[in-house]
């Protein structure tokens, strides 16, 4: 298929070609090109000296390869960010084999090795905590500064660096497995990968290099007949190759590709890894943005919010609770029983627990019986609301999740539990309603709680009860309306919807079938990367067009000019040498337009100081 390549061989090779013959059989040349034979010292029998563009020839090429390699250079610097992150990775792993401790390349752990990690060192693979405890340093996957604390079951990833205590993790994922590693092939796959507009590129460079070579053998035509027939091959061919060379599209070709892979760099940088070209200039034209809402609007962990009490103290109510639910693996129960002990609230001894699914608890604490369950329960036991049931709906419609509490069959109080908001919802949405999208929450909860944390999030269109197989069909629906839409999930469960999605965005302290499934993945697990992201593709596409625009407004500019448009008026012909120049500047140009991104700045979006 005829590209821009095409159209350097022809030029170039024209030239060459032609300089050949005219070295080795100038005789050929010399009644056409109107110089007449000569010889050194004026002897009349010397080799006729012709006019050759070997030197043309050699600084087009030259040239290009100048354009090529800034192009490389415009891949290197976007690797940068991967290469840092390379350079974390530990080079030895210290494991645990038949009883001993012993050092050995990264390369060689396999899974199910134990390892050791002490204070300061790194961590060499994936893996799960197995025994001790610490505080790991994960800045080069979540950006965050505050070490994150890990203990027995806990997941650890390799690169990241132990802050505190020494402890034993049991490795999970080595190789190309691990967080790093994978990291590392998404960015590049999406370096690698063209979009849409950069196909449309090739097509129009398909189209527009026949029309090019026509143009030029009509140049050549027309200066062979106009032409003094002294100078008229000479004249015709030197025009034949600069129309050639000023028209290859060598900017048409690097105006994509290279703000395609400066824009995937910089997103990388800023914890937002793009899959791919086409989902990076897809995301400029969302419209429609749909969260899910535990996990990516709150935090996906129910927290204790409210403990209300009539005669007893606060506190006293809560161990009580608290000392009850310890025997619950329930997660609300968990919840309180956290809320318990960050009070510094002390458990005491529980007997005669007894759980009810779907209803509640009933157990005995300090020789007090106490019963904790929904409102139905309590009215199955026969147990009045005792003036809680107003404020129980309160509670309820604010998003949070009451609890009853009776002692000895007497009313007590009112426990309330709710997911917690993440400190940066309100303000990311707010700033995606600023960039003109419309921002839908989605949510397989009752519509009272997802209504009410849309209220307090500023969401108007809520989409509740929604199962984990109607979320696609909900993004379809959309989709239908004409709506480009971008899904925003972490779950298993949001795995289909972010497929069925325009673009899916997975935060990335979700599940990997989630992140699978996505095109975007947001490192630092906030919305403010879903503004990041789309503000980048608005920048990587207008940089897009920019170099677009240069490049086909140089060909149209230079094309007549080296045809020779202007001779008749100015009496200027285009040299080979400077038209080639030209071009490569052109691409200089491109190039430099696209290195711009680099200074791109994700938005400021900055945290509510309370996430309740």
């Amino acid at each position: 298929a005829a590209d821009m390549n095409t159209l350097i061989a022809i030029g170039t090779g024209a030239a060459f070609l032609y300089s050949t013959a005219a070295t080795l059989v100038p005789q050929l040349f010399a009644g056409r090109t109107g110089i007449d034979a000569m010889s050194a010292m004026g002897d009349p029998g010397s080799t006729p000296m012709v006019p050759v563009y070997f030197e043309a020839a050699g600084v087009i090429i030259a040239l290009i390869l100048l354009g090529r390699m800034l192009e490389a250079s415009a891949k290197g610097k976007t690797s940068e960010a991967i290469q840092r992150l390379m350079k974390l990775q530990a080079k030895t792993a210290r494991v645990i084999r038949d009883g001993k401790e012993i050092d050995i390349e990264v390369e060689q752990v396999v899974p199910g090795d134990v390892i050791e990690v002490r204070p300061g060192e790194k961590i060499p693979v994936d893996g799960i905590v197995r025994d001790g405890t610490s505080a790991v340093d994960e800045a080069m996957l979540t950006g965050e500064s505050m070490p994150v604390d890990k203990g027995v079951g806990d997941e650890v990833f390799g690169a990241t660096i132990n802050k505190t205590g020494a402890f034993r993790f049991e490795a999970t994922k080595v190789g190309r497995e691990t967080a790093l590693q994978q990291i590392v092939k998404m960015v590049q796959d999406a370096q690698g990968s063209k979009a849409p507009i950069a196909r449309l590129a090739d097509v129009i460079s398909g189209i527009f290099t026949p029309i090019v070579l026509c143009i030029a053998v009509a140049t050549f035509a027309v200066w062979f007949i106009v032409a003094p027939a002294d100078t008229r091959f000479t004249m015709a061919l030197v025009n034949f190759v600069a129309v050639l060379i000023i028209a290859c599209p060598c900017a048409l070709g690097l105006a994509t590709p290279t703000a395609i892979m400066v824009g995937t760099g910089r997103g990388a940088e800023n914890g937002v890894l793009i899959k791919g070209g086409e989902s990076l200039e897809t995301a400029h034209k969302l419209d429609t943005i749909v969260l899910d809402k535990t996990g990516t609007v709150t935090q996906g962990k129910p927290e204790l919010t409210d403990v209300l009490s009539g005669e007893l103290a606060e506190n006293e109510l809560l161990a009580l609770v608290a000392s009850a639910e310890r025997q619950s693996e329930h997660p609300l129960g968990q919840s309180i029983v956290r809320g318990a002990l960050a009070r510094g609230i002390e458990l005491r001894e529980v007997s005669d627990f007894r759980t009810f699914p779907g209803s509640g608890l009933e157990a005995t604490v300090g020789g007090r019986r106490i019963l904790l369950g929904n409102s139905r329960m309590m009215q199955e036991r026969g147990i009045a609301a005792g003036g809680f049931e107003q404020r129980a709906e309160e509670l309820a419609a604010e998003g949070k999740t009451p609890m009853f509490v009776a002692l000895d069959g007497q009313p007590a109080g009112l426990i309330a539990v709710a997911d917690q908001l993440k400190p940066e919802a309100t303000a990311a949405i707010m700033a995606l309603q600023k960039m003109k999208i419309d921002v839908v929450m989605m949510t397989g909860d009752n519509k009272r709680t997802a209504e009410a944390v849309g209220r307090r999030v500023g969401i108007k269109r809520v989409l509740s009860e929604v199962p984990p197989e109607g979320k696609a069909n909900e993004i379809r629906r959309l989709q239908g309306g004409n709506a480009f839409v971008g899904m925003v999930g972490d779950g298993i469960n949001d795995a289909p919807a972010l497929a069925q999605a325009d673009v899916g965005i997975a935060i990335g302290t979700g599940t990997d079938v989630a992140i699978e499934a996505s095109d975007i993945t947001l490192l630092r697990g906030d919305l403010r990367g879903v503004v990041t992201a789309i503000a980048l593709s608005r920048a990587t596409i207008r940089t897009v067009k920019q170099n677009l625009f240069w490049a086909f407004v140089y060909n149209i500019i230079g094309i007549p000019i080296a045809a020779g448009a202007l001779y008749p008026i100015t009496g200027w012909l285009l040299s080979p040498v400077i038209a080639s120049a030209a071009m490569s500047l052109s691409s200089v140009s491109v190039v430099t337009n696209s290195l711009r991104l680099r200074r791109f700045k994700a938005p400021q979006i900055a945290s509510t100081a309370s996430a309740s």
